[in-house]
């Protein structure tokens, strides 16, 4: 089976298992993310208090913990759901938002990194140089502008290998260029839209996305790429009708519930190396 047959195949085991989603993300993202998640199929929750923590990882599929807005409270949520996320061997996907650009968000990043132990970290090249350096796995110095990115995958690709074997996981760098890592495999992925950085909430859905996916692909590099590869075609489909960003929006959710396995086969650009 090609790479765009198996991107297709896990887009229809989405559709066809509606996977429900436990996000623990941010104020700015909340409606982006769970209306993403809606037209790929799956089905959202997006809930943060650490008194129901128990009750929704017990009849979620995956989790999605995503540190772009803080607070002391949000931080124990994420930490209680990571655990108990770990105890039932449910797909955790960590998105470190701005990781660096703070203290907080630095030891927050680590700590569930520790705490849930996750299947796929996912952030920009900024995002995953400052993490791999804060855990000790590369001695990049990595600079960041709020939650942007200043690099480019390719300059975060050692650090994304390292991080993924110190900590047993996939590595998604996001970008024009996506590269996905699990340390001894690299997929690069090209396509999307001009337009997607335009657009605040893009990375995050991917991380949301990432989750979906990895309910139903046989790995988490399986599941990242996958997910990357429906971000990046739905992102060219919603481009040829946007007038610029706002539309932009509307066309990329309509493109995403869709979204063919014709359209991937055209949109699949994919090149990988071994380590």
């Amino acid at each position: 089976m090609n790479d765009a047959a198996i991107v297709a195949r896990n887009l229809r085991l989405v559709r066809e298992k509606g996977p429900l989603v436990h996000n623990i993300t941010n104020y700015v993202v909340m409606n982006t993310t769970a209306n993403a998640l809606l037209a790929v199929g799956a089905s959202p929750i997006m809930a943060h208090a650490i008194e129901e923590i128990g009750d929704l990882i017990g009849i979620a599929d995956a989790l999605v913990l995503n540190i772009g807005t803080l607070s002391a409270s949000w931080v124990a949520s994420m930490r209680k759901a990571g655990e108990a996320a770990r105890i039932r061997a449910l797909p955790t996907v960590l998105d470190p938002v701005g990781v660096g650009a703070s203290r907080m968000r630095t030891e927050t990043a680590l700590a569930l990194l520790d705490a849930a132990r996750p299947a796929v970290v996912r952030g920009n090249p900024s995002e995953i140089l400052a993490l791999a350096r804060a855990a000790g796995c590369s001695e990049e110095r990595a600079g960041t502008k709020g939650v942007d990115s200043v690099h480019t995958a390719d300059a975060a690709r050692s650090a994304a290998q390292a991080l993924a074997k110190r900590h047993a996981c996939t590595v998604v760098v996001s970008g024009p260029t996506d590269l996905v890592t699990d340390g001894e495999s690299t997929v690069f992925l090209t396509g999307g839209s001009p337009l997607m950085p335009r657009v605040t909430g893009m990375g995050c859905t991917a991380s949301a996305l990432v989750g979906a996916f990895a309910t139903v692909a046989e790995s988490p590099l399986e599941a990242a790429v996958s997910a990357m590869a429906v971000m990046s075609g739905a992102g060219e489909i919603a481009a040829l009708h946007a007038g610029g960003p706002g539309s932009f929006q509307v066309h990329f959710l309509d493109a995403l519930y869709t979204l063919a396995e014709t359209d991937l086969a055209r949109s699949l650009h994919l090149t990988r190396e071994e380590s």
